[in-house]
C-alpha cells in the first residue's frame, strides 16, 4: 500500500547570512554613500553614530579597521596635501574619495535592489517578431540574397547543395548553392533618462532625489549588463538643463534650482536626434510643477506660484515636437497635487506618451517594465 504523502511549508527561524564583519558594514556603507552623494567622510560620520547607536562593531574589529579594509580592498582612495605630512613628520589629513570600483559596485546594488539580480544575456535581447539582421539564429534557410552578410552563410548546407547540384566527381559552387540562416531582428532603444534636480526634491521632509538617482544606477547597469546595444544618456535639469556621465550618479546632489523642463525637452530631444536607433524614448521624472523657462536674451522667465500659462504653454509645445519625431515621453510623477497632475494629463496627451502618478515606493520597478513594454514595440519604418 502506497505511503500518503503531505505537502505544505515547514517554517524555521531565520538565520542571518553568516558575514564577515566587513561585509556587514560595507553593506551599510554603500547605501549611506548613496544618500551623501559621494561624501566618504559624511557617510562613515553616520556609519561611527550608528556604531554608537546599535553596536556594529567591537573590540576586534572597530571602524578604523574598516576604513583600512576599503583602502586595502581599493573602495575608496585618500589623497594628501602638501606631501602628506604635518610639521613633526606625521601623516597629515587626507580627503577620501570612493573609487571607480565602488561606483561600479554601487552600480549593481541599485539593480540588483530594484530590478532584482538579472543575468547578463548576451548583445540585444528584445526581439521583435520579424527575421532579419540580427544575432540570434532563428534555425531556419533561405537561399542567398545579393546584400547578406558572408558570415551569415552556412557553409554545411552550401556544401551540402553543391554536391547535390553538381555531383561529387568535380567539385563546384555556385551563388545558387548558398544558403543562409535566418537571425531574429532585434530592437535597439535609445533612452533618455531626465532627472529633476530642482531644490523641491528635498523638501517637505522627504528626500526625493536618492530614489531616483538609485534608479538611474539601476537602469543604467540594466542596459549595459543586458541590453548592450542599447543606449542610455542621463541628463538632469534645474534652472538649466546638462547631461551628466553614468559615472558620476552617485555624487548627483539637488540645487537651489526652479524647474525647467522645456530645456530638459530640448537636450534630450537634441540627444535623441544624434541616435540611430529607429526606436527612441524619454522618461522624466519630476516632482514639481514647470517654473523657469531660459529666454533668448540669456535671462531667466521665473514664476513659482501656480502654474504660469507661458511656460506651460512651452512645455506643450516641447510634447508635441517630441511626437513629431516619433519620440514617446513617459512622466513619472511624485507629487500628487491634483492641478499638477492635470498639467501631466495634458502633456501625456500633446505627447501621446504616457505618465505615471507614483510616489517614491515602487518607482524603479515601474521604470523597468515600461521599459522592457517599450522595448517591444515593433519598429517604424
Amino acid at each position: 500500500m502506497a505511503m500518503e504523502t503531505r505537502k505544505g511549508f515547514r517554517f524555521s527561524s531565520f538565520k542571518a547570512p553568516d558575514q564577515s564583519p566587513f561585509e556587514r558594514l560595507f553593506e551599510i556603507f554603500q547605501e549611506l554613500i548613496t544618500h551623501t552623494s559621494g561624501d566618504v567622510d559624511e557617510a562613515l560620520d553616520w556609519l561611527r553614530e550608528l556604531d554608537k547607536e546599535y553596536s556594529l562593531t567591537d573590540e576586534d574589529y572597530t571602524i578604523e579597521d574598516f576604513i583600512e579594509d576599503l583602502k586595502a580592498k581599493g573602495y575608496i582612495r585618500e589623497e594628501f596635501e602638501d606631501g602628506g605630512e604635518t610639521g613633526d613628520g606625521e601623516p597629515g589629513e587626507g580627503s577620501r574619495s570612493i573609487t571607480a570600483k565602488l561606483e561600479r559596485i554601487i552600480r549593481q546594488r541599485a539593480l540588483e535592489q530594484i530590478f532584482g539580480k538579472l543575468k547578463r544575456s548576451g548583445s540585444g535581447n528584445h526581439r521583435t517578431g520579424k527575421s532579419g539582421t540580427g544575432d540570434e539564429h532563428t534555425g531556419d534557410f533561405r537561399e542567398y540574397r545579393f546584400g547578406d552578410s558572408l558570415d551569415h552563410i552556412s557553409m554545411t548546407e552550401s556544401l551540402k547543395n553543391a554536391q547535390i547540384n553538381h555531383g561529387t566527381d568535380g567539385f563546384s559552387l555556385t551563388e545558387d548553392d548558398l544558403v543562409v540562416e535566418d537571425t531574429h531582428h532585434k530592437a535597439q532603444m535609445s533612452t533618455v533618462l531626465m532627472i529633476d534636480i530642482s531644490h523641491s526634491m528635498i523638501l517637505y521632509g522627504e528626500d526625493r532625489i536618492t530614489p531616483a538617482k538609485k534608479v538611474a544606477m539601476a537602469l543604467a547597469e540594466l542596459i549595459t549588463t543586458r541590453y548592450p546595444k542599447d543606449t542610455l544618456d542621463v541628463l538632469v535639469f534645474g534652472n538649466d538643463a546638462w547631461p551628466i556621465a553614468i559615472k558620476d550618479l552617485p555624487y548627483l546632489k539637488v540645487g537651489p534650482y526652479h524647474t525647467n523642463t522645456v530645456a530638459g525637452l530640448q537636450l534630450a530631444m537634441d540627444m535623441l536626434r544624434r541616435k540611430r536607433n529607429t526606436n527612441k524614448q524619454i522618461f522624466m521624472i519630476t516632482d514639481g510643477k514647470p517654473s523657469c523657462l531660459r529666454l533668448p536674451d540669456g535671462n531667466y522667465y521665473k514664476n513659482s506660484v501656480g502654474l504660469d500659462d507661458y511656460i506651460v504653454e512651452k512645455c506643450y509645445n516641447m510634447a508635441r515636437q517630441a511626437r513629431k519625431l516619433h519620440i514617446p515621453i513617459t512622466t513619472f510623477m511624485i507629487a500628487q497635487d491634483p492641478y499638477l497632475m492635470q498639467f501631466v494629463r495634458h502633456f501625456t496627451e500633446a505627447n501621446k506618451g504616457k505618465a505615471f502618478f507614483t510616489g517614491l515606493q515602487g518607482l524603479g520597478e515601474m521604470i523597468f517594465e515600461d521599459y522592457e513594454q517599450n522595448r517591444k514595440r515593433r519598429l517604424r519604418g
